[in-house]
């Protein structure tokens, strides 16, 4: 994991010679067309580097046009099993890394192996070993090892955003412990504000569990957790923690009944209109906030912890059934150029090939800082809903319950372990 703090601002070790390959199947690629799925708004730093890649992967191959179609996050999480299993299928699209998507795909046989690739366009050289983490599957579809399935070009880390302007008025402090973090959260309730907003939906109210969780975790735990190398007892310390630490927050009022209803969209809205002191969310927010955010001043910090969810960024994958391969192949080789890597990070996002000279923005400049921190102290443990097929849903109908109380967190917690206990005899373990 400390790996990633060098890579995450490391110079390019290969300039994706291949970029200006001709081909999309062996021969001509004139009048060929390139289709692209991602689901990235357009003014996040991932949207924004990579409109400019599809406009230097035109201007690098005449003749081939780039069809972009962009997907909702939930809409390629629901179905993309279906689409890729079809004559519909993309050429190349972004998906979730981890053992419950590109792991489930890839063992499913809808995605193409890129170990050849990976090794012929120097990728394996450019990512860190832990960034291959999510790039590589087993037979089984569990991360970490096995052939590549996808190809990562951005990191990405769960934070805390704040409205410094609402935490002036309050006279509330930038908490750098735990403690300091609950104090600012009552201070707002007691005031009549609800400090965090949310999303119940989605994803952001599970991971603001799964934070929760790590603050009783070490890293064994997690490894246990994600990767299957021990057994996780969901009534330990750390599920048991999370569960009623989360449902008292709702109790207190620092989480809204509301948001139970609440999608990601929604939350990162109310954010950014100023409803909202904190929003506990990814990186990925990080460049539209910049954008969008003109009323007041608002600012970032590490979640008070050890750990956060955190990874490199979601692959580039390439299905099984895609009809210009290399391509797409060149696609991702333009992507991991130094001048997309560099646009990526001035933009908001976290690169992992980017010149650290050329990221100027003092803001993203600590964005990254921050990530390399995190990495440095081992501190990046993946995400909930990673481990099994489906666990997505059922952590967000799981939290929903803490959310809404209509259900005890010890009847939540052996909610969420069926689906993971039963995924574990499914493969085996």
């Amino acid at each position: 994991m400390a790996a990633l703090a060098a890579a995450a601002l490391a110079l390019s070790a290969c300039g994706g010679s291949s970029g200006d390959s001709d081909s999309g199947s062996g021969g001509s690629a004139e009048g060929k067309t390139l289709t692209l799925w991602h689901y990235e708004t357009g003014n996040s730093a991932m949207g924004t580097a990579w409109a400019q890649a599809m406009k230097d992967f035109e201007a690098s191959h005449p003749g081939v046009k780039v069809k972009f179609e962009e997907k909702g996050f939930e809409q390629i999480q629901k179905t993309a099993g279906m689409v890729l299993n079809s004559d519909e299928a993309p050429d190349i699209m972004e998906y979730n890394k981890g053992n419950a998507t590109a792991g489930l795909l890839s063992k499913q046989g809808l995605l193409t192996d890129l170990t050849e690739e990976a090794t012929k366009r120097g990728w394996d050289k450019l990512l860190s070993p832990s960034l291959q983490t999510t790039a590589k599957y087993d037979e089984r579809g569990i991360m970490g090892s096995g052939k590549w399935f996808g190809v990562p070009n951005y990191g990405e880390y769960v934070m805390v955003y704040y409205n410094k302007d609402m935490f002036d008025k309050a006279g509330v402090k930038v908490p750098t412990t735990f403690d300091e973090f609950t104090a600012a959260l009552d201070a707002f309730a007691k005031k009549g504000t609800t400090p965090i907003a949310m999303a119940g939906a989605e994803y952001p109210a599970q991971q603001l569990f799964y934070l929760l969780a790590l603050n009783k975790a070490n890293r064994a735990w997690i490894d246990s957790f994600e990767l299957y190398k021990g057994k996780v007892d969901f009534h330990g310390p750390e599920f048991t923690y999370a569960a009623q630490t989360f449902s008292d927050w709702v109790k207190k009022g620092y989480v809204s009944k509301d948001s139970a209803g609440m999608k990601a969209e929604d939350m990162g809205v109310a954010f950014i209109g100023g409803k909202f002191p904190i929003m506990v969310s990814g990186s990925w927010w990080f460049g539209r906030l910049q954008e969008e955010i003109k009323d007041f001043t608002w600012g970032s910090f590490l979640w008070p912890g050890q750990f956060a969810p955190g990874s490199s960024g979601n692959l580039w994958v390439v299905p099984e059934k895609s009809k210009n391969k290399d391509l797409a192949y060149d696609f991702i080789d333009i992507t991991m150029k130094k001048e997309i890597q560099n646009l990526l990070g001035n933009s908001g996002g976290v690169p992992v090939a980017a010149d650290p000279t050329a990221i100027t923005d003092a803001q993203n400049k600590e964005l990254i800082e921050n990530f390399n921190r995190l990495s440095t102290q081992d501190g990046l443990a993946f995400y909930p809903d990673w481990p099994a097929p489906g666990y997505y849903d059922v952590l967000v109908a799981g939290i929903q319950e803490l959310i809404n109380g209509s259900k005890k967190p010890e009847e939540v917690l052996d909610e969420i372990a069926q689906p993971y206990n039963d995924n574990l005899a499914d493969i085996g373990n």
